[in-house]
């Protein structure tokens, strides 16, 4: 590489803007593409994690997504019928150094892009890939739909589930695996909760078909509660589901979740803005990188969101790459060794949200008892047997 080399990141969620940032850092000039206008206030509620929380300091802004967010002192579980039957991730700060923190998508997006921008990287937007040409002795060359182009002396692509990136490094590789689950989720007024405060709980309910689950998440007394729905898709996808207007979608899902215990119907009818995702996972790639393009992210490996970890892991990947870089090695070495790190710890979370992904199917009413019953017996030895989840400091590895 140059004595300034130049990388072109392509997307921009939440990988890629902390990517550009830590390259810079590492003394890379970078120009950060991502495929839709800038916008703010799109999308649902998350949770970083201890191990993605520790990303976030790195790059100051732990203590404003605290400030914004909400932290989670627990995780706790119920039957439809409210029955409880365990808790978990309690005591998280004193366990781990960071807390785990409830925030809105947007909030963190709209942080991560201006912190990109205060650190100098050349934010563009409505700029869709379509082509990556990447030839010896030239720069690499980025083509987007509307006909302009970029060079660099390597493409990240941060560019999620649906990379465009990845058709370029595996040709013919293996496609986003639609898990038969369908997501639903938003936000609702704290005053819905009036009656039933949560405090720093998230709540979730196993059900005999699907799971819900709310918890605060801003201090918006207007928006401050998230809400998601996961159910078995039945056939049904989300594109159709997208298509219906807001109240048929808030209609079936009063249907779906009838009889279930107190708040969930009154969260629900107080829903607007209804979200509809595909619960997608991405099989095992044979390689993350071609050349001088590298995948990291959900690009690299995207899970599904069982586990609470796919935002994590996309802060975590741009940390260790913006160290890796700055070892100043040959750039597919420095390929190598971050796909080798990477890779074993990913893949373990994938397979983890996956099989926790199966608990929120259908089960008969003897299959949801027996579930529950296992539920409270294993919850206090699934607690600590997650400790090597929540405990990786990306700042140390």
């Amino acid at each position: 590489m140059s004595k300034r080399p130049r990388a072109l990141v392509i997307g921009g969620g939440i990988a890629g803007p902390v990517t550009a940032i830590f390259l810079k850092k590492a003394g890379i000039d970078v120009e950060m593409f991502e495929a839709w206008p800038y916008s703010t206030g799109i999308g649902g509620g998350l949770q970083i994690a201890p191990n993605g929380m520790h990303v976030l300091a790195e790059i100051g802004l732990a203590e404003e997504m605290i400030r914004r967010g909400s932290v989670a002192e627990s995780f706790d579980f119920h039957s439809q019928s409210g029955a409880r039957l365990g808790s978990m991730n309690r005591n998280m700060q004193q366990r781990f150094g960071q807390p785990a923190v409830n925030m809105c998508r947007a909030t963190l997006n709209e942080a991560l892009i201006n912190k990109a921008w205060c650190e100098s990287v050349e934010l563009k937007f409505e700029k869709r890939l379509v082509a990556i040409e990447d030839r010896a002795d030239r720069p690499v060359v980025a083509h987007f739909a509307d006909g302009s182009m970029a060079e660099g002396d390597f493409i990240i692509g941060a560019d999620g589930v649906h990379s465009a990136v990845r058709t370029h490094v595996v040709p013919g590789g293996p496609k986003p695996f639609d898990t038969g689950l369908i997501g639903f989720g938003g936000f609702v007024p704290r005053s819905v909760l009036s009656d039933a405060p949560v405090g720093q709980r998230v709540v979730t309910t196993f059900g005999q078909s699907g799971f819900f689950g709310y918890g605060l998440c801003s201090t918006d007394e207007n928006d401050g509660v998230m809400w998601w729905s996961t159910q078995p898709a039945h056939g049904v996808d989300a594109a159709t589901y997208r298509a219906m207007s807001q109240a048929a979608i808030r209609r079936h899902l009063l249907d779906f979740h009838s009889g279930w215990h107190d708040p969930i119907p009154r969260i629900l009818e107080a829903a607007e803005n209804i979200v509809v995702t595909a619960t997608l996972d991405v099989a095992t790639l044979p390689t993350w990188s071609r050349q001088r393009t590298l995948l990291i992210g959900d690009a690299a490996h995207a899970t599904s969101p069982h586990a609470g970890q796919g935002a994590s892991l996309a802060l975590e990947d741009a940390l260790r790459l913006g160290r890796l870089i700055q070892e100043r090695q040959e750039l597919g070495v420095t390929f190598q060794k971050f796909e080798a790190e990477r890779r074993p710890r990913t893949e373990r979370i994938v397979a983890l949200a996956r099989r926790n992904g199966n608990s929120k199917r259908e089960f008969s009413a003897t299959g949801a008892w027996i579930r529950d019953r296992m539920l409270k017996l294993v919850l206090p030895l699934s607690a600590k047997g997650m400790d090597w989840m929540y405990a990786y400091d990306p700042r140390a590895a």
